[in-house]
């Protein structure tokens, strides 16, 4: 299947569903928690602009409420009131030019009963995500890395599913990750969100039918996160270009070049 013909939210009946969408509102803040680039409308690919033709979209066709959920920074798992998204539920609000109830937490009774109640096209912004381990499986307490527990993870995916009745994905930046928001809201209506859909669209473009000759530039730190991505590449690619922190494990595998930071592993490929 293209990734191009995944299914979008112009696929699905709105009309009188709750709609969760998960989007991706992690924006930069200063230390007074006030959004240092919130974007304009002249600017549609920042962050909180580039997620309200999805949630307009939704509202234009009869939700009976919109429930957003994010992240916000790295706060490990752990309730840190400076990745708070309550500055950001202000700011959409000015953007929707529509009230955004926040609510201070992402899951538990108080958020189902909220959001359960919603109507008449009620939007909602939950409390960030990673303010629970089973969020991304994995976090700190003090200086000690912690695991989530298997059920709690489970227990915390089906909160989410409960919160909504269709479920779209508008969180692009985010899609590399099997996060509790992004794959384990089982709803049986599931699609892409406007930004989702126009990357895949891109990326089908690129990928499934390329110009030639076709360069990849390929950078960043993070070997790990990236090698299943190289090796899909290499038999679609005329040259592939490694850069940035993780063209050091390749230096130090292909020629044994000493380095001084820290080198993940790589697996030659067979």
């Amino acid at each position: 299947m293209s990734l191009s013909s995944k299914l979008s939210i112009t696929d699905l009946k709105l009309s009188d569903e709750r709609v969760l969408i998960r989007v991706d509102f992690n924006v930069p803040m200063d230390k007074e928690l006030h959004i240092t680039n919130p974007a304009s409308s002249l600017n549609p690919e920042k962050r909180i602009v580039a997620a309200l033709p999805t949630i307009n979209y939704a509202l234009d066709h009869g939700a009976k409420s919109v429930i957003l959920m994010s992240h916000l920074g790295r706060p490990d798992g752990s309730v840190n009131p400076k990745y708070s998204l309550k500055p950001v539920a202000t700011k959409l609000s000015e953007l929707l030019k529509k009230d955004v109830h926040f609510l201070d937490d992402c899951v538990g009774e108080d958020v189902k009963k909220a959001v359960v109640a919603g109507k008449d096209g009620q939007v909602f912004l939950l409390e960030n995500l990673r303010f629970h381990v089973e969020e991304e499986g994995k976090g700190k307490k003090g200086d000690e890395k912690i695991k989530a527990d298997p059920q709690s993870v489970k227990s915390f995916r089906e909160d989410l599913t409960a919160l909504g009745t269709v479920y779209i994905n508008d969180a692009f930046g985010t899609a590399h990750r099997a996060h509790s928001s992004m794959v384990g809201v089982q709803l049986p209506q599931r699609a892409a969100g406007f930004l989702m859909k126009k990357e895949l669209e891109y990326f089908a473009k690129v990928l499934e039918n390329p110009e030639r000759p076709f360069l990849a530039i390929l950078g960043g730190a993070k070997v790990a996160d990236k090698i299943q991505l190289i090796d899909n590449m290499l038999d679609k690619v005329n040259t592939l270009i490694i850069c940035g922190g993780m063209s050091f494990t390749f230096k130090k595998m292909l020629d044994n070049v000493e380095v001084t930071i820290n080198v993940q592993p790589v697996r030659r490929r067979q």
